[in-house]
């Protein structure tokens, strides 16, 4: 989340109507039994909580089925970054106490922000049994640290930092935020959303390390103003009385790699790009922002994930659930539970189960809140 600009667009009735067809993509993908509507909310479980400061946003499980997590430094410094949960909920600095040395009021730290956790904003694994850690290094989401601004590829095999990708100003200046990050099948390839100011997306050649934003300040990756997001039927607004306003944030890539689909936290729309444009380094900016396609009608959702097993899911900030979209634009919900307060990022485990966490945004100081006491990770099995 970070401060916006106003953009000066709005999809127009006939587009999302006519978008709502490219839903039709996700038929060929999709399990058969996604069509089916849930007979009632899967009962959510408890993996962890997590108490103090450390606001869990991001999680990740690898094929084995080992679980991480990351806590940003938002409101306040946090000892541990990236840890690794353990059967009992229990925290391990991950891939080691280097890498979650920084702190804020060690003038030293900055000083090794290009090799350690700034402020981790998201993680996840890709296929190749990597884990891949976004550091968008934005502490309180104000200044970025200067070298802080990277992509650390983990791998699990040897629990030890394979790569890190680091990005300049002309891919993460000030005002960005990098939010979360999207993988090929191939692990070539890689996109990230940028929540800042203004919005945008970064596409990455995983090989060549060679990283560039696209769409900046296109009406897709930015805020919509219209929206007021409520939650408890109070509406999510700064200390200034400022509404809050995300840009470009949930985003995944379907099962044959064709296309992009993203949207902005503060939106109702979701929008698609062909994969082959977007890494399409010859197209210009207004070429390629004429390719980009409104598909439909959505909600304030904080977090995106493709399953094979389970569909297109999206979380839903608002109703406090995690919904399933299905192949006719429609929405069935898979889990609502008041404890999910803020359902903010997806992850799958090897069986099928779906992980979420409840990052409790609404409570955080920053957005007239009490103050976070505790977060959690939940998982659940979609039926």
């Amino acid at each position: 989340m970070s401060r916006m600009h106003e953009p000066t667009f709005q999809p127009r009735r006939r587009d999302i109507l006519a978008g709502m067809a490219a839903t039709s993509v996700f038929s060929a993908v999709m399990p058969a039994s996604s069509a089916r509507a849930a007979t009632g909310s899967s009962p959510l479980e408890l993996v962890a909580r997590f108490t103090g400061p450390k606001q869990v946003t991001g999680v990740a499980v690898s094929p084995t089925g080992r679980i991480f997590v990351n806590f940003p430094r938002w409101e306040e410094d946090v000892s541990i970054s990236v840890a690794e949960v353990g059967a009992d909920g229990s925290l391990k600095p991950f891939p080691d106490a280097a890498w979650n040395g920084f702190r804020n009021a060690d003038p030293e730290s900055a000083k090794k922000a290009g090799t350690s956790f700034v402020c981790v904003q998201s993680v996840t694994v890709d296929a190749q049994g990597h884990l891949w850690v976004l550091d968008p290094a934005a502490p309180g989401l104000t200044f970025i640290v200067p070298g802080g601004p990277k992509l650390v590829c983990i791998d699990l095999a040897t629990n030890a930092v394979k790569r890190v990708y680091r990005f300049d100003t002309k891919v993460a200046p000030q005002g960005s935020y990098l939010n979360d990050i999207r993988f090929t099948s191939d692990g070539r390839r890689a996109v990230i959303t940028n929540s800042g100011n203004p919005g945008s997306l970064v596409v990455l050649d995983v090989e060549s390390g060679v990283a560039r934003q696209v769409l900046v300040n296109h009406p897709s990756t930015q805020f919509d103003p219209t929206v007021t997001i409520t939650v408890n039927g109070k509406a999510l607004r700064m200390l200034d009385g400022q509404p809050a306003r995300f840009s470009a944030d949930g985003l995944l890539i379907d099962a044959q790699d064709r296309y992009l689909y993203w949207q902005a936290t503060t939106g109702h729309t979701m929008y698609r790009l062909p994969l082959a444009s977007l890494f399409d380094a010859s197209l210009s900016p207004a070429h390629l922002g004429a390719q980009v396609q409104v598909v439909g009608r959505t909600f304030v959702t904080d977090g995106y994930w493709f399953s094979r097993r389970h569909g297109m899911l999206l979380t839903s900030a608002e109703e406090f659930s995690v919904k399933r979209m299905e192949t006719n634009g429609s929405f069935t919900v898979l889990a609502q539970d008041p404890r999910l307060l803020w359902p903010d990022s997806l992850a799958e485990g090897p069986d099928g189960a779906i992980y979420v966490t409840a990052s409790h945004i609404p409570e955080m100081k920053a957005w007239q809140g009490p103050g976070i006491t505790e977060t959690q990770l939940f998982r659940f099995h979609p039926r």
